[in-house]
């Protein structure tokens, strides 16, 4: 197992923050611990709160693309160790802001996949605050300081997260999961990317997307955490911040069917092209940064 110094969590309760505007990689072997030492800044606003004494947590959303970004830090450790999840280039400033204002100290900068609806702000995070390290699972195949791989844990003070691979949605589709265990966060949380939203799922028809490949990556490694886990998705068109597995078991439209209606469904849903695809998947392949070296030939 790979482990990260993440944050332990326990209980919260959502406030949602609105944002109104508009290298070289390290791969580690799995099963293995990794900690980086914590050096970085964080800014402050307030998303979501926590009754829990360690787990620091805030949900952050960015209007145009619909994206979700989350915050976790370990508020008792002595250098309060963060990271964020999903950070999208056009809220960097607002994000960082918030960690600076909240005393934390930023030392991950993690995708659960590679976007095709925005730019990450991973790139530029690491730009701004020296140290950082940027996190995306190795079957993405984009670039990254640390890549991950199932059963991995990246810990941030003394609370982690558990990578656990759910592709169907892009091939490099990965859930992180909060600890099990007495000084962890209870309930679980685990944050989807797009893999599951809800009372729905991403679609499964570009990045070597696969209906089959999402339905049984969501039944074994979501569905399975117990159902009082509270789930976080990368995004929400409807105004919903969070749902729960045994929401989502019950009251999920399509993955509450048999495996092969929801390959029907998805196969016949006939949603338009992303109209950013063509410019994210570039450049989420390379951390949300240009490629300067090629660009300069």
């Amino acid at each position: 197992m790979l482990k990260l110094r993440f944050i332990r969590t326990c209980l919260f309760s959502p406030f949602l923050i609105n944002q109104s505007s508009s290298s070289s990689s390290y791969s580690f072997p799995p099963n293995k611990t990794i900690s980086f030492a914590s050096r970085s800044q964080m800014g402050s606003f307030t998303t979501l709160s926590q009754s829990s004494p360690r787990l620091l947590f805030r949900q952050l959303f960015e209007k145009e693309s619909s994206t979700y970004t989350y915050l976790l830090a370990d508020s008792s450790h002595p250098d309060k160790p963060a990271l964020l999840i999903d950070p999208v280039d056009k809220t960097v400033d607002r994000d960082l802001s918030l960690v600076k204002e909240l005393g934390l100290k930023l030392i991950y900068a993690m995708n659960t996949h590679v976007h095709a609806d925005h730019v990450t702000g991973t790139g530029l995070i690491k730009g701004k605050v020296p140290g950082v390290k940027s996190v995306i699972s190795k079957a993405s195949g984009s670039k990254a300081d640390v890549f991950v791989e199932p059963g991995d844990k990246i810990f941030f003070g003394n609370l982690f997260l558990e990578v656990r691979a759910t592709p169907g949605h892009t091939l490099g589709c990965v859930t992180y999961v909060t600890g099990d265990g007495p000084d962890q966060p209870q309930p679980r949380m685990a944050f989807t990317g797009d893999a599951l939203l809800i009372r729905g799922c991403g679609r499964t028809d570009f990045q070597g997307g696969s209906s089959r490949q999402l339905y049984n990556s969501v039944h074994s490694q979501i569905f399975s955490l117990p159902k009082e886990t509270l789930l976080y998705p990368a995004h929400d068109y409807k105004g919903f911040t969070v749902t729960t597995v045994g929401e989502e078991m019950l009251y999920n439209p399509r993955l509450t069917k048999d495996e092969e209606t929801f390959k029907s469904i998805m196969e016949n849903l006939n949603l338009p092209y992303p109209k950013m695809i063509d410019v994210a998947v570039p450049a989420n392949m390379v951390c949300g940064l240009q490629d300067l070296e090629s660009k300069a030939n």
